[in-house]
């Protein structure tokens, strides 16, 4: 659908908890604007916006996902969410990239872990919030226990428009407080319905509410509240241009009423996103920066040079890879070349798509405030801002979290490692949430996500759609080793086996450094005792075997080394045989030099409400963590401490059980301390037993 003018768009991202129903609305909104001929479900495993393999099978989304409807003469472009914390960056980049949030709640459930996150997020962007309450036909729904939830988290500001015909299966229609009349939607779920007269025995409540709603209405506009006082109420035309300036400027949130699967309210409300919600021009400026970080004020009119923020990347393995993309200014048109500001690279702009879901239809442009795809674009990851060459900037964006948990990659099959390394990249550039690299140390190839769930997704994907298998084990902790004291070290490496031997000797000494050099060689012999060229290959020597390790196979860091003394043979001594004899004297040093192992420290930052100080606080002193001091952050608690990587490893799924998914956490290298005495004895007993298997 092309619409001329951006004041005929309305983009609104569907955000919330998981099993809100965020794909059905968006189903049910395809439905009964024409968009498709049947209700999609999905049990069915055919909707629109949940279309990736792994989304089916599990009755689940994973990823973002566009779709639009056409509502009377408006363009909606619809972006549906997911809404499990795993996959929360996907949410808050299609609220970014939207004017509107749409909250959906859970009749049942009520206030969830997630709504009070994209309720947060939503408020970091000043952007405008409507919350939908759905599966209102469910057994245990309750809207008077889940207004007041809503009022408990977010303020008397939350204000309900409808005002529900029957409840829980008998739940049949709203009444819409705004101009009170009732709508009763019909049984085969199209989303359609008829205005009539409110039930006479829901007057009282219906009146209640509808007084809270002028009130409130009322309160966000002088004039509007000096007419109430004259008039004791206001014209429903007073109502409609009242809320639709306080939800705009966020002094408002309204509340609708749903249940998606059957299709009751789904008509009401693509009106009243057409009727309240902002267009791209009532949002006005989106934020971005100038190529040198300087803010700018960006009109979102066609007359400006033309910006775009990709804030979704698709790689289909029939279409290949699919930028979405929200056009800031200027109008984007097909066939065009512009530039990426971030790659420093032209892009050719190829054939333009409106979306549903992954499928697209083509247009030859663009306009200011739409969203649509391009094909194929070479250096565009998520993020990323298209944008006019003359004009360079970068279009706002948010802050990736780091990932929480880390898994080590073994290929199943010798020889899949490229095949792994291009997979990876691949969905690593549609999923911002993963993160993947060798380790410096342990040399393993990690794949790191938001947790266990998101990690194993991303292997299923790789295997489902890139024909490539890997088996995943728990990282292994990079410990060193080192030396509490000063020792002598001597190495002598003779062999005689007819013919040219092999001579070399040298005498070493070792000392600990604490001044953050890992290794530090310094050459100290006077005289010929060994010859200046074969002294590099004692270094070499003494480097090959600190790799190696002394105690338990871990890299020896943190000690000096000074080459003292030697003995060389004209005919027998190589580079090789000095090799040996420095390795040797390292070893002959190490077991003198009082070695110890050395673990790594992480700082950790944790963000919980004060309902769970206590366990948190005990489950990290169990895990031999050092608090540092705790601060708070509006509701919230920050525990500050530094606590072993090996006590880590569990914690994204032990955090989330121990507070029911309501607290996060971060986590990065702080330095290396001592390991315990009695741990120590078991990583060492450890590595024997794996050397002797």
């Amino acid at each position: 659908m092309q619409v001329d003018s951006p004041d005929k768009i309305r983009n609104i991202t569907l955000a919330g908890h998981a099993d809100t129903g965020k794909t059905t609305i968006a189903s049910a909104l395809l439905y009964a604007s024409g968009a498709v001929n049947r209700m999609q479900r999905v049990e069915d495993g055919n909707t629109t916006t949940d279309f990736d393999a792994q989304e089916i099978e599990r009755s689940n989304s994973i990823g973002l996902a566009p779709c639009f409807v056409a509502w009377r003469k408006h363009k909606i472009n619809v972006i549906d969410a997911p809404g499990s914390g795993m996959f929360e960056i996907e949410a808050r980049a299609g609220v970014r990239a939207t004017d509107t949030m749409v909250l959906v709640v859970n009749a049942v459930s009520g206030v969830e872990v997630a709504t009070e996150r994209m309720w947060k997020f939503a408020e970091t962007l000043d952007q405008p919030v409507w919350l939908h309450v759905n599966k209102m036909d469910r057994e245990n729904a309750d809207i008077d226990r889940v207004i007041a939830a809503l009022t408990k988290y977010f303020g008397q500001t939350v204000v309900p428009i409808h005002y529900p015909i029957g409840k829980e299966q008998g739940f049949e229609g709203v009444v819409d407080l705004i101009n009170g009349r009732a709508y009763r939607y019909t049984v085969d779920g199209d989303g359609k319905s008829e205005p009539s007269d409110p039930p006479a025995e829901l007057a009282d409540g219906i009146e209640e509410w509808r007084n809270r709603l002028i009130e409130s209405i009322a309160e966000n506009d002088d004039e509007l509240m000096e007419r109430y006082f004259e008039e004791g109420t206001l014209s429903e035309e007073d109502l409609r241009t009242g809320l639709q300036a306080a939800v705009r400027q966020r002094q408002l949130f309204p509340v609708s009423l749903g249940s998606a699967a059957h299709g009751i309210g789904t008509s009401h409300f693509l009106d009243a996103v057409v009727d309240f919600l902002p267009s791209p021009i009532d949002r006005g400026n989106f934020p971005a920066t100038d190529v040198g970080g300087e803010p700018l004020e960006l009109s979102t009119t066609s007359d400006e040079p033309v910006s775009a923020l990709v804030f979704k990347t698709l790689n289909d393995p029939f279409s290949g890879k699919i930028s979405i993309l929200r056009v800031v200014s200027g109008d984007l048109p097909s066939d065009s070349i512009q530039w990426n500001s971030r790659a420093e690279e032209s892009e050719k702009i190829g054939q333009l798509l409106h979306l549903q879901g992954k499928q697209g239809s083509p247009t030859p442009k663009l306009i200011t405030g739409d969203i649509g795809g391009i094909a194929k674009l070479k250096h565009t990851l998520s993020g990323d801002t298209i944008c006019a060459k003359e004009r360079p900037i970068k279009c706002g964006w948010f802050e990736i979290r780091p990932p929480a948990i880390s898994f080590a990659l073994e290929p199943k099959s010798k020889g899949d490692e490229e095949k792994i390394s291009d997979a990876l990249h691949r969905m690593m550039e549609e999923d911002l949430g993963l993160q993947s690299g060798r380790d410096a140390q342990t040399h393993e190839f990690l794949l790191s996500g938001a947790g266990q769930l998101h990690v194993e997704l991303a292997i299923a994907k790789m295997r489902s759609r890139f024909k490539v298998d890997v088996i995943l084990h728990p990282p292994k902790v990079p410990y060193r080793e080192t030396i509490r004291r000063p020792a002598d070290g001597h190495g002598r490496h003779k062999k005689q086996t007819g013919g040219r031997g092999q001579f070399a000797d040298c005498s070493i000494k070792m000392e600990p450094i604490r001044d953050g050099k890992e290794f530090e060689f310094v050459d100290q012999i006077f005289g010929g005792s060994i010859p200046q060229g074969f002294r590099p290959a004692v270094e070499k020597g003494i480097q090959e075997a600190r790799l190696r390790g002394f105690l338990a196979g871990y890299p020896v860091s943190e000690f000096r080394v000074r080459l003292l003394d030697g003995q060389y043979h004209d005919v027998d001594s190589s580079e090789m045989a000095f090799k040996i004899a420095g390795s040797l004297a390292f070893k002959d040093a190490m077991a003198k030099a009082a070695p110890t192992l050395l673990e790594p420290i992480m700082s950790v930052e944790i963000r919980t409400s004060e309902e769970f100080m206590g366990d948190v606080m005990g489950d990290l002193s169990q895990r031999r963590g050092k608090p540092l001091g705790m601060e708070a952050e509006d509701d919230r608690q920050i525990i500050k401490a530094t606590v072993p990587m090996s006590e880590m490893l569990d914690y994204a799924p032990a955090l989330r059980s121990m507070t029911q998914g309501r607290s996060s956490f971060t986590m990065e290298f702080s330095h290396y301390e001592d390991v315990p005495k009695q741990i120590q004895a078991k990583i060492i007993e450890a590595a024997k037993k794996d050397d002797d298997g």
